[in-house]
C-alpha cells in the first residue's frame, strides 16, 4: 500500500470587503510570508470588483517565486454576502452589487491556479477557532462588525451554513422597523445601524453642516471622540451599541452561544465597545446569563487566514480523495 503525504506549498488566501482587498501569501505552517491590502473600488461597478481582486491576487502570486521558491497549491477567496460555495458562486452581495457571479471560475481563469471561494465571515470564524480567541470553546459566534455586520456559528468545529448558504447574516435582522434604509431594501437592519459605515455616516449627519471636517470621520475615530467625552460621538456610539446588544439578544435566545467573538474594524474599539456591550446583554436576557464577550484575536488577519486555511483544507482533502481513489484502483 502507498501513502501520500500532504503537500506542504504555500497558497494566497483573500478577504473581499466591502472597502478593502486583503491578500496573504501563507505557508503551510500558517505563517503569513507577505501581505498587501488594496481598495476594492466598489464605486465602479462589480465588474470593477472583480478586475481588482484578480490584479490583487495576481500580485501575491508573483511574489510568490521571490519569497518561497515553491510551487503554489492554490488560492483561497472568501467574500461577503450569499455564498454558493460548492458551486463558486457569490450568489449575492448587498455592498458590492453581485449576483450569482462565478468567481471561483473566473479567478481560476485568470490566474491558471485552482480556486476555492468561500464566505468571509465563515472563514473568519474558523481561523478563530484554530488559531484564535475560539480556541478551546466547541460552540461559539463569530461576529465581523466592518462594512456591514454578518455572524458565523461554529460548533463542534463546523461552521453552520445553513439550507441557503444564509445562517449568520444578522447584518440584516430587522431591530427597528422605522430605522433606516438598508442596501437589501428593508428598514432598520442591524447593519445600518452598528456597522463601521454606519456610525460613521450617523456622525456625519448629526453634525452637518457645523462642522465639514466631520464628513471624513471613520467609526474609529468617532469611537475615540466619544471617549474623550464628545456628546454627539457619544450619542452616536450609544445608539450602536444598543443596536447591536438587541441583535445579539435575539441570536442569543435563539441559538444559545457559550461565547461571542467581535471581530471586525468596530471591534477595534476594545473595552469601549464590550464593557457597554455586556451591560447591555444583561439587561436584555432575563432567562439566561448572557454568553461570554470577546474580542478576536487575528484581527484584520482572520479572513485572509481563513482563506488560506480553506484552500489548505481543500488540497489536502483533493490529494487524499486521488490517492483513496488511486489505492482503489489497484
Amino acid at each position: 500500500m502507498t501513502s501520500s503525504s500532504p503537500p506542504r506549498g504555500p497558497v494566497v488566501g483573500i478577504d473581499l470587503g466591502g472597502t478593502d482587498i486583503k491578500a496573504a501569501l501563507v505557508a503551510a505552517d500558517g505563517t503569513v510570508v507577505h501581505s498587501i491590502r488594496r481598495a476594492t473600488h466598489r464605486e465602479r461597478g462589480p465588474q470593477a470588483v472583480v478586475e481588482a481582486v484578480a490584479d490583487t491576487a495576481a500580485a501575491v502570486v508573483a511574489e510568490n517565486d521571490e519569497r518561497t521558491g515553491q510551487p503554489l497549491l492554490g488560492v483561497g477567496v472568501v467574500v461577503p454576502g450569499l455564498v454558493d460555495e460548492s458551486a463558486g458562486v457569490a450568489t449575492y452581495s448587498a455592498n458590492l452589487g453581485w449576483r450569482d457571479l462565478p468567481l471561483r471560475d473566473l479567478l481560476g481563469e485568470r490566474l491558471g491556479l485552482p480556486v476555492v471561494l468561500g464566505h468571509d465571515v465563515r472563514a473568519g470564524a474558523v481561523a478563530e477557532s484554530r488559531l484564535g480567541a475560539g480556541r478551546g470553546h466547541d460552540d461559539f459566534v463569530f461576529v465581523a462588525l466592518g462594512t456591514g455586520i454578518a455572524a458565523a456559528h461554529v460548533r463542534g468545529g463546523q461552521v453552520l451554513r445553513g439550507h441557503h448558504y444564509a445562517a449568520g447574516e444578522l447584518g440584516h435582522l430587522v431591530v427597528s422597523r422605522t430605522g433606516p434604509r438598508c442596501g437589501c431594501g428593508r428598514r432598520g437592519c442591524l447593519e445600518v445601524l452598528a456597522s463601521a459605515s454606519a456610525i460613521a455616516r450617523r456622525y456625519h449627519r448629526a453634525v452637518r453642516p457645523r462642522d465639514r471636517d466631520a464628513k471624513g470621520a471613520s467609526a474609529e475615530q468617532v469611537c475615540r471622540l466619544a471617549v474623550a467625552g464628545d456628546p454627539v460621538a457619544r450619542r452616536v456610539w450609544a445608539t450602536a451599541v444598543a443596536a447591536l446588544a438587541d441583535g445579539l439578544a435575539a441570536y442569543t435566545v435563539l441559538c444559545d452561544p457559550g461565547l461571542i467573538v467581535l471581530g471586525g474594524g468596530v471591534a477595534r474599539a476594545g473595552a469601549t465597545l464590550t464593557d457597554p456591550l455586556r451591560s447591555a446583554l444583561a439587561t436584555r436576557l432575563a432567562i439566561a446569563d448572557p454568553p461570554e464577550v470577546a474580542i478576536a484575536q487575528l484581527g484584520t488577519q482572520a479572513g485572509c487566514r481563513g482563506a488560506a486555511l480553506l484552500a489548505f483544507d481543500r488540497v489536502v482533502a483533493g490529494v487524499a480523495a486521488f490517492a483513496a481513489q488511486s489505492e482503489v484502483a489497484r
